[in-house]
């Protein structure tokens, strides 16, 4: 069907195969609208990563102002270092609630009646495609993310800062750019280990929470599909030939993490029980498979990002793969 062809050679128990061309798959008229909803958002997500990748915070001012408290030069220079870098963060997080908003929009046209999940992501392969790509770019903003401590350390210090000017009365220019209650949420926002993947596994509970209409099972064997559309892809060799580069390999990669993630926060059991619809040894193997620098960052998320893995009903093999 289109380019998304049902896998009949690997008819596994009953988990769902397909493979589905993460790189060329167009929105039909059917999906369109909401096609160009979540695209304008996507849009801006490749400037949100590079400048992430840019930040280098403003750790040497800030020290220099703590260990020098009297000095006046010394205490603006780190002032007006940090004062940029929070704009900069109050961009990202915004970003994150623009992404919230598609998250919620694509899993309803994607679990909506009267089509199973399965049947949504054969006929909205374009849809499917921008729900891969939320994943994708969240993983790798997390990644980026726990790698620089700079961020809550530049945070911190602006609370402190703007904290200490109002208990003398005074207010700051920032301060109409980001006030009290942008920094609380953004606060909580960046105390997050990974605060992307933290917002989508929420936008997903949220989904669920309010559409007492819609069976869960609908929202995750939506996620299960998406799992194994992904994990049939990397361990079949005629179906790896087709991407047309190695980004696509990590493209799926990251998107079956996220998925799995995302359904071990939403499903009531979680993703590593013996009853998940995801294989998840089939999963972890595929990444092991891998060259282990390349997969180390997705492993430890698996490892740490998820809610059941710790559970008595997660198997010691799956637990002593993922040591």
């Amino acid at each position: 069907m289109g380019n998304l062809l049902k896998v009949l050679t690997r008819e596994i128990e009953n988990y769902p195969h397909f493979f589905l061309d993460f790189e060329n798959a167009q929105p039909t008229e059917g999906e369109r609208e909401i096609w160009n909803q979540i695209s304008a958002v996507l849009q801006d997500s490749e400037s949100i990563l590079a400048d992430l990748q840019a930040y280098k915070g403003a750790g040497p001012e800030i020290r220099d102002a703590i260990q020098n408290p009297n000095d006046i030069q010394l205490q603006e220079k780190a002032w007006n270092a940090v004062c940029p870098l929070v704009v900069r963060l109050k961009r990202f997080y915004e970003f994150s609630i623009r992404l919230e908003k598609a998250l919620q929009s694509l899993l309803e046209s994607l679990t909506c009646p009267p089509y199973t999940p399965t049947q949504h992501l054969e006929r909205e392969q374009a849809l499917a495609k921008e729900f891969a790509e939320i994943l994708h770019f969240t993983l790798r903003f997390d990644e980026l993310k726990m790698r620089n401590p700079a961020i809550q350390n530049d945070f911190s210090y602006y609370r402190r800062t703007i904290s200490r000017n109002r208990i003398n009365n005074m207010h700051l220019d920032i301060e109409n750019e980001v006030n009290n209650e942008m920094a609380n949420r953004m606060s909580l926002f960046y105390a997050e280990a990974t605060p992307m993947l933290k917002m989508l596994s929420n936008a997903t509970m949220h989904f669920v929470s309010e559409n007492k209409t819609l069976p869960i099972e609908n929202t995750t064997d939506c996620l299960s599909t998406m799992t194994s559309v992904c994990k049939v892809m990397l361990e079949t060799p005629e179906y790896r030939s087709r991407f047309t580069s190695e980004e696509t390999l990590m493209f799926c990669m990251r998107v079956m993490v996220g998925v799995i993630i995302l359904y071990d926060h939403v499903h009531p059991v979680g993703a590593f029980c013996k009853t998940s619809k995801i294989d998840m040894k089939g999963c972890i193997k595929v990444l092991k498979e891998q060259a282990p620098d390349s997969v180390e960052g997705l492993l430890n998320a698996l490892r740490f990002t998820t809610k059941h893995l710790n559970d008595e009903s997660t198997s010691k093999q799956i637990r002593a793969m993922l040591q």
